[in-house]
């Protein structure tokens, strides 16, 4: 039996379509142009305002994240809300649907690490330390483990659970938790997955540890990054 074709309905994405019935080319129908997937890695973990998302967005015009909100409003992966006085701001958020695309991020955060062209000196924003480390931990390293972890990262706080091999992350106060780190992502990641000691960037200046400090030393085991795949072949 021949199957009609499902004729688009007004107000969705204006771009153009693989015409593939097969849902991964779907995925990529919605959120497959450039910069998409990123700016919904950063409302992974709560409302951002346009500013907020430019910001941590390095290269992205203000036309073309216009543009990207636009088009996942209209897919139902995003919508906009607005901040209640006095803040009285528009944000921008995902909706129950988009955010059940974290496992999509995870798997492809793990596959891609394993590049040997991953260059991990790049920019790195808050959303991006967060993410990976719901990615990278060890259920089995992290097994016994019991522990509040704060984060304070580019003005924001988040409140790390360590329990039963799992780690929950989300936005909220930081204080009270048996160790609070303070500093910028990429100090955060330099430590957890580059090996740097927390005492040489508390020396620089890079980040602050509060508390813990034998969980401090603790955390860069707990997220090891999965072995390099072979480079390619050179041509002789």
């Amino acid at each position: 039996m021949k199957l009609s074709k499902v004729t688009k309905e007004a107000g969705s994405p204006q771009r153009r379509w693989y015409e593939d019935a097969c849902a991964a080319a779907h995925a990529l129908d919605l959120v497959g142009e450039r910069w998409a997937l990123l700016v919904m890695r950063e409302l992974m973990f709560g409302p951002r305002r346009f500013s907020e998302l430019r910001a941590n967005l390095p290269g992205i015009s203000a036309n073309v994240l216009t543009q990207r909100l636009e088009g996942l409003e209209a897919a139902g992966i995003l919508e906009r809300r607005r901040l209640p006085p006095p803040a009285n701001a528009q944000v921008y958020a995902l909706t129950p649907w988009g955010l059940e695309s974290e496992p999509v991020f995870q798997a492809l955060g793990r596959w891609a690490a394993r590049s040997p062209f991953h260059d991990p000196t790049l920019p790195f924003s808050a959303a991006s330390l967060l993410l990976s480390l719901r990615t990278m931990l060890d259920p089995a390293r992290a097994a016994g483990i019991e522990a509040r972890i704060g984060l304070r990262l580019e003005g924001q706080d988040y409140l790390a659970r360590l329990s039963g091999g799992a780690i929950a992350i989300a936005a909220g106060p930081a204080e009270g938790a048996d160790l609070l780190l303070e500093g910028t992502p990429r100090a955060m990641a330099a430590a957890i997955y580059g090996g740097q000691p927390w005492a040489g960037l508390e020396a620089a200046g890079a980040l602050r540890i509060t508390g813990d400090r034998a969980l401090a030393d603790r955390l860069p085991s707990l997220f090891p990054l999965p072995p390099k795949a072979p480079p390619p072949a050179t041509a002789d």
